[in-house]
């Protein structure tokens, strides 16, 4: 009889393993919320900020503090396994049910809007090869972009494993391009291109201007590792919160080596001077220099891709961060009902019925979707440096032998998150009004897009003079791609280009602040 319950105990269990996420799956996740359309732009971004030299050593401390972050989670997944859904289960447990249904509501908030943007960089992208999508935000761009979110609303209701398995799959696809331009790029690289102007001696001598090349890299990193919680978040689902730790390190990881080697080798296949002058996405552009017009198209392709596995592990990751607090009774209960696929069906409903209302928001008016972003976007960095505090805490109260890691890992981390903060601006974390002249030139942009000549962005790429057109923002703005009719033209400063990815859109807005 014995025998029997315990065989009858080990099917149980097979069926309960089988119903959860794979560490593959849950590095997928990791790598696919982490790698969208940020890295594409990336070169001519990183060129009109820094020198090699500058670049190197500023990617040196932002992966060392990255990398804290990432063992943060994987820490926590190992010393407290009984807390689900990471970022806000770690907030609440440390600072209480008020911060954590702030970290949570944050997250959430900031996350489904930017997936709005990432739909209207999708539609956009598609123009590079279709008529009628224009910037991303033409009628027919909106209607299919709603058509391909509400395709991934059907394929989550399947099921969270069987999109999370998916999910593994097109981020195979994201990746490919991606390791075929490393590949090329190590027959191309030239080292004599690479190290001219090491130091970037065109800025200034001295530690000084060194220094501010670091720092003003760093300020786009800022972005191109969101989504590294991403295996965290789905903790409950994990086969074992061992997993959890080892998707976030090799998903940390993984994406930390792209985009040196995507970074590193363009510097070294198009001087940095003709780099910065690329139009984006700017890896297609050097691709093309590298192999001839093909190479253009091929990233295009891949940028579509990498888009497309975004949406995907986005939309996974924003109804699993509201069915837990629904559950535990910090937000309604409702949000927290699964169907009979395990899947939080209202809170996915409430995602995608608002991002549908915000497709259609940026068609009629994308200066209002631009306010509501800059005050949500600063939120998604909040969770991290609460993460960080509470590993602190759970270090403290630890009398293990791994106690002295496990606080430095807390400390350092805490550290990160608050230079994280510092570099978004504060001004958007606790909102205040923004200039006049910004503030009455979005006020006034409404859906109307005036042009300016491709030739007047500037050739250094990273200027920070103001634009004639609108006297607080600057002059250098980043498109990623342009319709066969838009090709010659560039949206006017005052947009909100709303096809931008999520990390050049915001990081143009933090870079404005920074220098004001």
């Amino acid at each position: 009889m014995a025998e029997r319950d315990a065989e009858v105990a080990d099917v149980e269990d097979r069926r309960a393993a089988s119903g959860k996420v794979s560490v593959a799956a849950l590095t997928a996740l990791g790598i696919g919320s982490m790698i969208g359309g940020g890295i594409f732009g990336l070169p001519q971004q990183m060129a009109g900020a820094a020198a090699p030299g500058p670049l190197i050593i500023g990617w040196l401390i932002t992966g060392a503090g990255m990398l804290m972050l990432a063992f943060v989670y994987q820490r926590l997944a190992i010393n407290r396994p009984d807390i689900d859904a990471g970022v806000y289960g770690y907030a609440r447990a440390g600072f209480g049910n008020l911060v954590g249904f702030s970290s949570a509501w944050g997250y959430w908030l900031s996350a489904w809007i930017g997936n709005v943007g990432y739909l209207v960089l999708l539609m956009a992208s598609l123009g590079v090869f279709l008529p009628g999508f224009g910037n991303g935000n033409t009628a027919l761009a909106i209607g299919i972009a709603s058509v391909v979110m509400w395709m991934y609303h059907v394929l989550i209701l399947r099921g969270i494993r069987e999109a999370a398995i998916i999910n593994a799959i097109v981020t195979v696809g994201k990746v490919l391009p991606l390791v075929v331009f490393v590949l090329i790029g190590l027959f191309a690289f030239k080292l004599d291109i690479f190290t001219h102007d090491f130091w970037g001696a065109g800025v200034g001598t001295g530690p000084g201007a060194v220094i501010a090349q670091v720092k003003n890299m760093m300020l786009v990193t800022v972005w191109v590792f969101i989504g590294v919680e991403g295996a965290s978040v789905f903790s409950e689902r994990a086969r074992t919160r061992a997993d959890v730790g080892k998707a976030t390190i090799l998903g940390f990881l993984s994406v930390l080596a792209l985009l040196l080697a995507v970074n590193i080798l363009s510097y070294g296949i198009v001087p940095r001077s003709e780099l910065a002058g690329l139009g984006d996405p700017s890896l297609a552009g050097v691709l093309e220099a590298a192999v001839g017009p093909w190479g253009a198209k091929f990233i295009a392709l891949g940028l579509i891709i990498s888009l497309v596995g975004a949406l995907l592990s986005w939309f996974l990751m924003l109804a699993e961060i509201v069915r837990v607090p629904a559950q535990e009774g910090l937000m309604p209960s409702f949000l927290g009902r699964e169907n009979a696929k395990a899947v939080p069906v209202n809170a996915l409903w409430l995602t995608m019925g608002l991002v549908q209302l915000f497709l259609v928001w940026t068609y009629f008016n994308a200066s209002t979707y631009t306010r509501l972003i800059h005050l949500a976007s600063a939120l998604i960095l909040l969770p991290y440096l609460l993460s960080a505090l509470f590993q602190v805490l759970v270090a403290v109260r630890d009398r293990s032998r791994g106690r002295r890691f496990d606080l430095a890992v807390g400390v350092l981390g805490s550290a990160y998150g608050l230079w994280l903060l510092y570099a978004a601006g504060l001004v958007y974390l606790l909102y205040t009004r923004p200039s006049s002249t910004w503030w009455d030139c979005l006020s006034t942009s409404g859906r109307g897009v005036s042009r300016r000549p491709r030739s007047s962005i500037p050739p250094s790429g990273g200027s920070l003079r103001s634009s004639p057109l609108c006297p607080s923002m600057p002059s250098t703005d980043w498109q990623l791609v342009h319709s066969a009719s838009d090709r010659r033209s560039q949206p006017s400063p005052c947009e909100p280009w709303p096809h931008r990815s999520r990390q050049q859109f915001i990081m143009l807005q933090r870079l404005r602040v920074r220098n004001q």
